[in-house]
């Protein structure tokens, strides 16, 4: 059922952005008078086709769903009729090529800027970003950080959820500059901690950095009962099934589930006994062996499984943030220019060596997060759609040839020269935009494929 969707959230995820950009590639050109032969979501063999408009233009959906064009009418590409001159792309003034191909990139931020205006409206659910106790030897352990401080400002910006701080602490992060903390106490007292972030390795920064500090966010203290079992993992081949409640482990009493979890953790790829209960009655101790996973750098266990939840157990350490439509619009502005900058930063890191680029990620990790975010619930889900609607208007505008950005490039030069570069420059351009997006492509994938054997 997971794998199903995993697969549907994939696909309704890629289908929609795919065709929010070629809508407005295929938009602005139709403003400019620019006739349109062909709509394509997908690439190779047409699986459905329809042909619409006064232009005839054909509607495509096609086999290879990773990404779709519009094609226009362009002497460069075949003969042109002389009555449809005027409407051949290659015929229209610069700035008008330029528009049609910015489109794309920027229906990618719009779709991102009216999904975070209208989650704010009505409401994000977040944890509260009220903190665990620190481990012992912890950068915050070390600066004063304590069970049940919560995070009010990080430099002055407001704190409202864990992700929020999540957020601004990744940026510091990259960055690695120290971030000046205004926490409230467990007994209602305010005080600043000061965090320096730059200790942090790009190991680190590959897993969770936030654990590697120190920070983790304080749970509601679970019941040690299986409410969850992953498909084919530890737990299930074991024979662990849902309500089983943990009693010892190692021959070690078991009263919450960090407990059981902190155990399993700690001992990837070695055995471990479980004693167990089951509608009340005492199991056969089990042997389950923790699958290896890499976080941060470091091996850790994992059995695939998920405590049993009790909503009310949550509640008071949720909370859900909510706007006016005017502040709404401001903070969803901010929030899409805020991770566009980002994104370009961490790629710009990533080429120069300050991070790993192990944090690429290609379809296969893509399909991960789409399907876990709609597990989570419509606002996760719309959430991690805004998130790559910007990603995808961020790639595009890379000034790469074969991207939008290459073609952006191009028209610069021609404004600045006064006349296009020419064919061979152009040929030029998208070879070397080949190799580099083909060996992006590589490494993303290369990427998918170590995640899943290590976690598998």
């Amino acid at each position: 059922m997971s794998l199903l969707i995993t697969v549907l959230a994939f696909v309704v995820a890629l289908g929609c952005l795919i065709v929010v950009h070629e809508f407005g590639h295929y938009a602005v050109a139709r403003a400019c008078g620019v006739k349109v032969l062909r709509f394509s979501v997908g690439f190779g063999t047409p699986i459905w086709t329809r042909r619409l408009g006064r232009d005839a233009t054909e509607w495509v959906i096609a086999a290879f769903p990773l990404g779709g064009y519009v094609k226009m009418l362009d002497e460069r590409e075949g003969p042109v009729e002389v009555a449809d001159l005027p409407r051949a792309f290659n015929r229209q003034p610069v700035w008008r090529r330029f528009a049609i191909v910015a489109a794309g990139p920027a229906a990618n931020f719009l779709l991102a800027i009216a999904l975070y205006w209208g989650l704010f409206v009505h409401g994000v659910p977040g944890v509260k970003p009220v903190l665990a106790e620190p481990p012992p030897g912890t950068v915050a352990r070390a600066v004063g950080f304590s069970a049940g401080d919560e995070l009010v400002r990080i430099d002055g910006e407001a704190v409202a959820t864990w992700q929020d701080a999540r957020w601004m602490l990744l940026k510091k992060a990259v960055q690695k500059t120290a971030a000046a903390i205004e926490v409230r106490d467990a007994k209602g007292n305010i005080e600043w901690r000061k965090l320096d972030l730059s200790t942090l390795t790009k190991s680190d920064l590959d897993g969770d950095f936030l654990r590697a500090l120190g920070l983790t966010r304080l749970q509601p203290r679970l019941k040690p009962v299986i409410g969850e079992i992953v498909s084919g993992g530890a737990a299930q081949r074991a024979g662990l099934k849902w309500g089983d409640e943990v009693v010892a482990v190692n021959a070690k009493r078991i009263d919450a589930w960090d407990e059981f979890v902190s155990i399993v953790r700690s001992h990837p790829g070695s055995p471990i006994s479980i004693e167990s209960r089951r509608d009340g009655a005492a199991q056969p101790t089990i042997m389950v062996t923790p699958e290896i996973v890499l976080e941060g750098g470091q091996k850790i266990g994992r059995i695939g499984a998920a405590p049993r939840v009790d909503r009310s157990d949550l509640a008071s350490f949720m909370v859900e943030v909510s706007y006016g439509p005017g502040e709404s619009l401001v903070r969803a502005l901010h929030k899409t220019w805020d991770t566009s900058v980002f994104s370009l930063k961490m790629l710009g890191k990533m080429i120069v060596g300050d991070i790993s680029l192990k944090n690429l990620s290609g379809p296969i990790t893509i399909a991960d997060y789409a399907g876990q975010s709609a597990q989570s619930g419509a606002a996760a889900y719309l959430l991690f759609l805004a998130l790559i609607s910007i990603s995808l208007g961020v790639l595009n505008l890379l000034p790469i040839p074969l991207l939008d950005g290459g073609h952006l490039m191009y028209y610069t030069i021609e404004i600045f020269k006064g006349r296009p570069l020419s064919e061979r420059a152009m040929e030029i351009g998208q070879h070397v935009g080949m190799a580099l997006l083909f060996t992006l492509m590589a490494f993303a994938l290369y990427n998918d494929i170590t995640r899943l054997l290590v976690s598998g």
